[in-house]
């Protein structure tokens, strides 16, 4: 669906943002189309991690809202695994050394060559994204509405 969403975006200009496991996402695009991506706190592994997840699930949002999370799931997300980036250049990685979910190590790691934020302290959901909103419009070349 990404692919095809984007396929007519033209990637000398076009940037992706993605948080969590958006930023796996975000990842494999711009490998695919060597756009520039912002990530927050972006997952690394999700294969591996949500593998232990198999089964009927609960939303977080909404604890009465059930779903079924499938094993061929985990292989769709193994697919999408890209090695090293071509041009680590063309991302920005805001990390979050507080958060709750992914270890701010693995993503440190994964995204050597890029641009990185790293924040002490904050969470997952990066409550406090908006101070970190200017670096992220000056990385995608973009002005500030007046």
């Amino acid at each position: 669906m990404i692919a095809d969403g984007t396929a007519l975006w033209p990637a000398h200009s076009m940037a992706v943002m993605g948080s969590s496991l958006g930023g796996f996402y975000a990842t494999w695009l711009t490998a695919q189309r060597d756009c520039k991506a912002v990530l927050l706190n972006p997952a690394i592994n999700p294969a591996r991690d949500l593998a232990k997840y198999i089964g009927e699930q609960s939303a977080w949002h909404d604890p009465a809202e059930r779903f079924y999370f499938a094993p061929e799931f985990v292989d769709e997300l193994r697919s999408l695994e890209v090695g090293p980036l071509q041009h680590p250049e063309r991302v920005w990685a805001l990390i979050a050394k507080g958060d709750e979910v992914l270890d701010w190590r693995e993503m440190t790691a994964r995204y050597t060559g890029s641009q990185q934020v790293v924040m002490e302290g904050g969470d997952h959901a990066i409550s406090n994204f908006e101070t970190y909103l200017p670096q992220v419009m000056e990385f995608l070349n973009l002005q500030p509405a007046p």
